[in-house]
Protein backbone atom coordinates (compact mmCIF):
# COMPACT_ATOMS: atom_id res chain seq x y z
CA UNK A 1 0.00 0.00 0.00
CA UNK A 2 1.36 3.08 -1.25
CA UNK A 3 1.78 5.71 1.83
CA UNK A 4 3.38 9.28 1.29
CA UNK A 5 3.87 12.21 3.51
CA UNK A 6 3.17 15.92 2.68
CA UNK A 7 4.70 18.34 5.21
CA UNK A 8 2.48 21.32 5.83
CA UNK A 9 4.15 24.30 6.99
CA UNK A 10 2.97 25.39 10.19
CA UNK A 11 5.30 23.93 12.59
CA UNK A 12 5.28 24.83 16.24
CA UNK A 13 5.22 23.50 19.45
CA UNK A 14 1.90 21.41 19.33
CA UNK A 15 2.12 20.67 15.52
CA UNK A 16 6.11 19.64 15.75
CA UNK A 17 7.94 20.50 12.74
CA UNK A 18 4.02 20.54 10.73
CA UNK A 19 1.08 19.13 10.50
CA UNK A 20 1.54 15.39 8.06
CA UNK A 21 -1.18 15.03 5.86
CA UNK A 22 -1.00 11.35 4.74
CA UNK A 23 -1.76 10.21 0.80
CA UNK A 24 -2.87 6.51 1.43
CA UNK A 25 -3.27 4.36 -1.74
CA UNK A 26 -3.02 4.78 -5.99
CA UNK A 27 -4.72 7.26 -7.32
CA UNK A 28 -7.56 8.18 -6.61
CA UNK A 29 -6.05 7.91 -3.54
CA UNK A 30 -7.25 9.15 0.50
CA UNK A 31 -5.89 11.62 2.05
CA UNK A 32 -6.09 11.88 5.60
CA UNK A 33 -5.72 15.38 7.24
CA UNK A 34 -5.41 17.88 4.00
CA UNK A 35 -3.93 20.35 7.10
CA UNK A 36 -4.57 24.40 6.93
CA UNK A 37 -5.98 26.18 4.87
CA UNK A 38 -3.03 26.62 2.73
CA UNK A 39 -2.62 26.98 -1.08
CA UNK A 40 0.56 25.73 -1.91
CA UNK A 41 0.37 22.96 0.65
CA UNK A 42 -3.06 21.85 -0.85
CA UNK A 43 -1.86 22.25 -4.44
CA UNK A 44 0.83 19.64 -3.31
CA UNK A 45 -1.12 17.26 -1.98
CA UNK A 46 -3.51 16.59 -5.09
CA UNK A 47 -0.17 16.87 -7.40
CA UNK A 48 1.51 14.12 -5.07
CA UNK A 49 -1.59 12.18 -4.70
CA UNK A 50 -2.59 12.33 -8.53
CA UNK A 51 -5.97 12.26 -8.09
CA UNK A 52 -7.73 11.93 -4.93
CA UNK A 53 -11.08 9.89 -4.21
CA UNK A 54 -11.61 10.78 -0.77
CA UNK A 55 -10.68 13.04 2.56
CA UNK A 56 -10.43 11.48 6.13
CA UNK A 57 -10.42 13.69 9.29
CA UNK A 58 -8.49 12.38 12.58
CA UNK A 59 -10.44 15.28 13.80
CA UNK A 60 -11.45 19.32 13.63
CA UNK A 61 -8.98 20.99 15.21
CA UNK A 62 -7.40 23.75 12.89
CA UNK A 63 -3.78 22.47 12.05
CA UNK A 64 -5.63 19.30 10.60
CA UNK A 65 -8.97 20.10 9.42
CA UNK A 66 -9.53 23.56 7.59
CA UNK A 67 -7.53 22.52 4.25
CA UNK A 68 -10.69 19.70 3.84
CA UNK A 69 -13.19 22.13 2.37
CA UNK A 70 -10.84 23.97 -0.33
CA UNK A 71 -9.34 20.66 -1.21
CA UNK A 72 -12.76 19.12 -1.56
CA UNK A 73 -13.66 21.86 -4.22
CA UNK A 74 -10.36 21.41 -5.75
CA UNK A 75 -10.24 17.95 -6.37
CA UNK A 76 -14.52 16.91 -6.25
CA UNK A 77 -13.62 14.45 -3.22
CA UNK A 78 -16.32 14.00 -0.28
CA UNK A 79 -14.81 14.21 3.19
CA UNK A 80 -15.76 12.22 6.15
CA UNK A 81 -15.63 12.79 9.74
CA UNK A 82 -16.65 11.84 13.25
CA UNK A 83 -17.51 15.66 13.02
CA UNK A 84 -19.03 17.41 10.01
CA UNK A 85 -18.55 20.96 9.26
CA UNK A 86 -22.43 22.39 9.85
CA UNK A 87 -24.74 22.55 6.86
CA UNK A 88 -22.18 21.01 4.66
CA UNK A 89 -24.01 17.72 3.70
CA UNK A 90 -23.17 17.79 -0.06
CA UNK A 91 -19.33 17.70 1.21
CA UNK A 92 -18.98 16.22 4.43
CA UNK A 93 -20.15 12.41 5.65
CA UNK A 94 -20.33 11.52 9.24
CA UNK A 95 -18.09 8.83 9.90
CA UNK A 96 -18.69 6.32 13.03
CA UNK A 97 -16.77 3.87 14.66
CA UNK A 98 -16.28 0.71 12.95
CA UNK A 99 -17.22 2.06 9.78
CA UNK A 100 -15.02 2.41 6.75
CA UNK A 101 -13.32 5.06 4.66
CA UNK A 102 -12.42 4.01 1.19
CA UNK A 103 -11.15 5.53 -2.66
CA UNK A 104 -9.80 3.58 -5.01
CA UNK A 105 -7.97 0.10 -4.02
CA UNK A 106 -7.62 1.25 -0.23
CA UNK A 107 -10.14 0.68 2.10
CA UNK A 108 -9.29 1.61 5.84
CA UNK A 109 -11.55 1.27 9.26
CA UNK A 110 -12.47 3.66 11.54
CA UNK A 111 -11.62 3.58 14.90
CA UNK A 112 -12.89 6.04 17.78
CA UNK A 113 -9.47 7.09 19.93
CA UNK A 114 -11.40 9.81 21.64
CA UNK A 115 -9.61 11.49 24.86
CA UNK A 116 -7.54 14.81 22.44
CA UNK A 117 -10.69 15.65 21.14
CA UNK A 118 -14.13 14.08 21.65
CA UNK A 119 -14.44 13.26 18.06
CA UNK A 120 -10.87 11.65 16.94
CA UNK A 121 -10.93 8.89 15.22
CA UNK A 122 -7.67 6.55 13.52
CA UNK A 123 -8.01 4.45 10.62
CA UNK A 124 -6.70 1.10 10.32
CA UNK A 125 -5.16 -1.04 7.61
CA UNK A 126 -5.52 -4.57 9.00
CA UNK A 127 -3.45 -6.22 5.97
CA UNK A 128 -0.72 -3.89 6.54
CA UNK A 129 -1.07 -2.92 10.42
CA UNK A 130 -0.91 0.30 9.14
CA UNK A 131 -2.44 2.50 12.07
CA UNK A 132 -2.95 6.35 10.79
CA UNK A 133 -3.48 8.07 14.66
CA UNK A 134 -4.15 12.06 14.71
CA UNK A 135 -3.02 13.15 17.52
CA UNK A 136 -3.89 10.24 19.78
CA UNK A 137 -0.14 9.66 19.32
CA UNK A 138 2.40 11.38 17.64
CA UNK A 139 5.60 10.84 16.21
CA UNK A 140 7.65 12.33 18.57
CA UNK A 141 6.63 13.23 21.74
CA UNK A 142 3.22 13.23 23.80
CA UNK A 143 -0.41 14.13 22.36
CA UNK A 144 -1.33 17.55 24.80
CA UNK A 145 -4.79 16.49 26.99
CA UNK A 146 -6.07 20.19 27.63
CA UNK A 147 -9.47 19.98 29.26
CA UNK A 148 -12.54 20.65 29.03
CA UNK A 149 -12.18 19.19 25.34
CA UNK A 150 -9.40 16.73 26.35
CA UNK A 151 -9.91 13.94 28.73
CA UNK A 152 -7.57 11.74 29.93
CA UNK A 153 -9.18 8.51 31.37
CA UNK A 154 -11.05 8.40 27.90
CA UNK A 155 -7.41 8.84 26.21
CA UNK A 156 -6.12 5.98 27.97
CA UNK A 157 -8.87 3.85 27.39
CA UNK A 158 -8.28 4.78 23.56
CA UNK A 159 -4.42 3.93 23.64
CA UNK A 160 -5.07 0.47 24.93
CA UNK A 161 -7.64 -0.19 22.03
CA UNK A 162 -4.98 0.87 20.00
CA UNK A 163 -2.61 -1.74 21.20
CA UNK A 164 -5.24 -4.44 20.99
CA UNK A 165 -6.03 -3.62 17.14
CA UNK A 166 -2.35 -4.80 17.05
CA UNK A 167 -0.65 -2.26 14.37
CA UNK A 168 3.35 -2.28 13.34
CA UNK A 169 3.05 0.78 11.35
CA UNK A 170 1.93 4.51 13.06
CA UNK A 171 1.67 7.14 10.90
CA UNK A 172 1.18 10.19 13.43
CA UNK A 173 -0.20 13.80 12.45
CA UNK A 174 3.06 14.96 13.69
CA UNK A 175 6.61 13.78 14.05
CA UNK A 176 8.29 10.56 12.08
CA UNK A 177 7.00 7.11 11.22
CA UNK A 178 6.91 5.04 13.89
CA UNK A 179 8.24 1.77 13.30
CA UNK A 180 7.12 -0.34 16.22
CA UNK A 181 4.03 0.88 17.21
CA UNK A 182 3.21 -1.64 20.11
CA UNK A 183 6.37 0.00 21.85
CA UNK A 184 4.98 3.38 20.83
CA UNK A 185 1.89 2.37 22.63
CA UNK A 186 3.54 0.60 25.76
CA UNK A 187 5.24 3.46 26.17
CA UNK A 188 2.61 6.29 26.03
CA UNK A 189 0.51 4.57 28.65
CA UNK A 190 4.00 4.10 30.76
CA UNK A 191 4.70 8.07 30.38
CA UNK A 192 0.76 8.87 31.71
CA UNK A 193 1.52 6.48 34.74
CA UNK A 194 4.64 7.95 35.09
CA UNK A 195 2.93 11.47 35.49
CA UNK A 196 0.30 10.54 37.30
CA UNK A 197 2.60 9.40 39.94
CA UNK A 198 4.68 12.84 39.85
CA UNK A 199 1.80 14.15 40.89
CA UNK A 200 0.45 12.67 43.65
CA UNK A 201 4.08 12.48 45.04
CA UNK A 202 4.47 16.09 44.61
CA UNK A 203 1.15 17.15 45.76
CA UNK A 204 1.96 14.76 49.24
CA UNK A 205 -0.07 16.59 52.23
CA UNK A 206 0.12 20.43 50.00
CA UNK A 207 -2.89 21.66 48.50
CA UNK A 208 -1.42 22.99 45.12
CA UNK A 209 -2.40 24.59 41.70
CA UNK A 210 -1.39 23.13 38.28
CA UNK A 211 1.41 25.88 37.63
CA UNK A 212 2.86 25.21 40.78
CA UNK A 213 3.14 21.20 40.04
CA UNK A 214 4.54 22.50 36.74
CA UNK A 215 7.53 24.10 38.36
CA UNK A 216 8.48 21.38 40.20
CA UNK A 217 7.46 18.30 37.92
CA UNK A 218 8.77 20.31 34.29
CA UNK A 219 11.61 22.28 36.24
CA UNK A 220 14.20 20.98 33.78
CA UNK A 221 11.53 21.47 30.46
CA UNK A 222 11.68 25.06 28.52
CA UNK A 223 9.49 27.65 29.85
CA UNK A 224 7.68 27.84 26.65
CA UNK A 225 5.89 24.06 27.25
CA UNK A 226 4.98 25.10 30.86
CA UNK A 227 1.55 26.39 30.16
CA UNK A 228 0.76 23.00 27.88
CA UNK A 229 1.88 21.08 30.65
CA UNK A 230 -0.39 22.82 32.98
CA UNK A 231 -3.38 21.89 30.84
CA UNK A 232 -1.86 18.16 31.04
CA UNK A 233 -1.54 18.20 34.56
CA UNK A 234 -5.00 19.33 34.85
CA UNK A 235 -5.84 16.86 32.61
CA UNK A 236 -4.24 14.51 35.47
CA UNK A 237 -6.33 15.93 38.42
CA UNK A 238 -9.43 15.76 37.00
CA UNK A 239 -9.16 12.13 36.25
CA UNK A 240 -7.54 11.52 39.85
CA UNK A 241 -10.63 13.47 41.03
CA UNK A 242 -13.05 11.21 39.11
CA UNK A 243 -11.37 8.06 40.95
CA UNK A 244 -11.57 9.92 43.95
CA UNK A 245 -7.95 10.17 44.75
CA UNK A 246 -8.16 14.33 44.19
CA UNK A 247 -9.73 17.17 45.67
CA UNK A 248 -10.16 20.56 44.35
CA UNK A 249 -11.26 23.57 47.02
CA UNK A 250 -11.20 26.98 45.20
CA UNK A 251 -10.39 30.29 47.45
CA UNK A 252 -10.18 33.88 46.68
CA UNK A 253 -10.75 32.48 42.89
CA UNK A 254 -7.85 30.22 43.07
CA UNK A 255 -8.01 26.35 42.63
CA UNK A 256 -5.70 24.35 44.41
CA UNK A 257 -5.98 21.04 44.58
CA UNK A 258 -5.18 17.99 47.03
CA UNK A 259 -4.26 14.40 47.26
CA UNK A 260 -6.70 12.00 49.14
CA UNK A 261 -7.24 8.65 50.19
CA UNK A 262 -10.23 6.85 47.60
CA UNK A 263 -13.06 6.60 49.34
CA UNK A 264 -16.10 4.41 48.44
CA UNK A 265 -19.85 5.13 48.31
CA UNK A 266 -21.10 3.98 51.68
CA UNK A 267 -24.49 2.73 49.93
CA UNK A 268 -23.08 0.79 46.73
CA UNK A 269 -19.49 0.65 47.58
CA UNK A 270 -18.11 2.80 44.16
CA UNK A 271 -15.79 5.41 44.25
CA UNK A 272 -17.06 8.74 45.24
CA UNK A 273 -15.41 12.25 44.00
CA UNK A 274 -13.92 14.20 47.26
CA UNK A 275 -15.27 13.67 50.54
CA UNK A 276 -18.57 12.92 50.08
CA UNK A 277 -20.51 9.73 51.54
CA UNK A 278 -22.44 9.13 48.49
CA UNK A 279 -22.23 8.29 45.04
CA UNK A 280 -24.35 10.42 43.03
CA UNK A 281 -26.72 7.95 41.85
CA UNK A 282 -27.14 7.03 45.41
CA UNK A 283 -27.41 10.50 46.74
CA UNK A 284 -30.46 10.98 43.77
CA UNK A 285 -31.89 7.22 45.22
CA UNK A 286 -31.60 7.78 48.95
CA UNK A 287 -33.55 12.10 47.87
CA UNK A 288 -36.32 9.77 46.34
CA UNK A 289 -37.01 7.21 49.34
Amino acid sequence: MRVLRVLAPNPGIRELEGTNTWIVGDAPALVIDPGPNDRGHLSEVARTAGSVGAIALTHDHPDHAPGALPLAAMTGARVYAARPAEGRAEVFERIRDGGRVSAGSVSLGVVATPGHTADHVAFFDVRSGSLFTGDAVLGRGTSVIDPPEGDLAAYLRSLRRMRELGPRTIYPGHGPVVLRALAKLDEYVDHRTMREEQILTALGDASRTPEELVAEIYADYPHEVHELAARSVLAHLLKLEVEGRADKRTKAGVVRWSAIEPRSCERCGRPVRGRVRLCGSCTVAVLQE
